[in-house]
């Protein structure tokens, strides 16, 4: 009778802890089980910018990181990152060895947006991002326009589709 109220009494404690500590007993625990970052109202369909160097693009003029590649959009929030099918969310939290490599290597100021580099509009990059990474599309636009303008790939039309 003893070690079931030392068992119990052990329980308790794990939940309670669990209860106090939600954040860190999930990271520590690293179940996969995160909150979900607050929703994101946008009220239609967003325009992305490619962010130079990648086929990763950005969703401009917008208080949060909300990123697509792939096929996915992505969104980091309080060190953790999420994925999902629309850029509305439901968000899902990925695993640190889920995240894809060239989210780790962005440049720190990749909201910046260069002369030359264009909006996207939502439905040109829903039926073309496939094509473009297949074909290498913003490689042979930047190719094209260092030969144009002589500058590191920022030519005039550098983002257009």
């Amino acid at each position: 009778m003893k070690m079931r109220k030392v068992t119990l009494f052990f329980i308790f404690s794990v939940c309670l802890l669990c209860a106090v500590y939600p954040a860190e007993s999930r990271t520590d625990v690293n179940i996969g089980v995160g909150i979900a970052p607050p929703p994101v109202v946008i009220p239609a369909p967003p325009e992305v910018v490619l962010i130079p160097g990648t086929y990763v693009y950005f969703v401009p003029g917008i208080d949060v990181d909300i990123l697509f590649y792939h096929g996915y959009w992505y969104r980091p929030y309080e060190g953790r990152w999420y994925r999902a099918n629309r850029y509305n969310g439901p968000w899902v939290y990925l695993s640190p060895s889920r995240v894809p490599r060239p989210f780790l290597r962005l440049p720190h100021d990749y909201r910046h947006i260069e002369p030359g580099y264009h909006r996207i509009p939502h439905g040109d990059l829903r039926k073309n991002w496939r094509r473009w990474e297949r074909e290498r599309h913003w490689d042979r636009e930047m190719r094209d326009n260092r030969g144009e303008r002589g500058e590191h790939g920022r030519g005039r039309d550098r983002g257009r589709y």
